[in-house]
């Protein structure tokens, strides 16, 4: 197959794939790497790499779940609240071996949508990468990213645009 092809078979097999279809092996630290390396070659106006990511793994990400849980709790007024729910921030983080926080750093040198833009097309360039390497992924962007303090080191010109979950497939 010519890159061509390749490419946009690639592109066809692209999907949303989310935990619950993720198997319990790891994905290799070269994997990773290769991933968020891939991230960052999204073109971007005046060169500002806009995007800030962040590895949750292991006990991290045992810790980000519970903050996620009881921000949820926290901030959902009792009659809105669903068990259900707040059990399913906790599987979706637990039951993924990797989750990417995804930030846009505003530089102020830029329309902060083309910041937004370079952003996006940096996860673009993940959720291409992981497809090529038979890793399950998706961007989900739930309100309770606003809340985030403790896993999260946000500074006063940056915003979470959300989290990207990853995962190994069966073969």
């Amino acid at each position: 197959m010519n890159k061509a092809e390749v490419l946009k078979e690639i592109i066809e097999q692209r999907r949303s794939i989310f935990p619950k279809d993720y198997t319990d092996t790891e994905i290799t630290q070269k994997v990773i790497d290769e991933i968020l390396h891939s991230a960052t070659l999204a073109p971007n106006h005046k060169r500002t790499k806009p995007w800030r990511f962040k590895i949750f793994k292991g006990e991290e990400k045992a810790k980000l779940a519970s903050e996620m849980q009881a921000i949820y709790k926290a901030t959902q007024p009792e009659q809105l609240f669903l068990e259900k729910k707040y059990n399913d921030i906790g599987f979706k983080i637990n039951k993924a071996d990797v989750v990417v926080s995804i930030v846009v750093n505003f530089s102020g040198m830029v329309p902060e949508w083309e910041e937004i833009a370079a952003t996006s097309m940096a996860v673009q360039n993940m959720y291409l990468t992981c497809t090529a390497n038979n890793v399950g992924c998706y961007w989900s962007s739930p309100k309770i990213v606003d809340y985030l303090k403790d896993s999260l080191t946000t500074e006063e010109n940056q915003k979470c645009l959300g989290l990207f979950y990853m995962g190994n497939l069966d073969s």
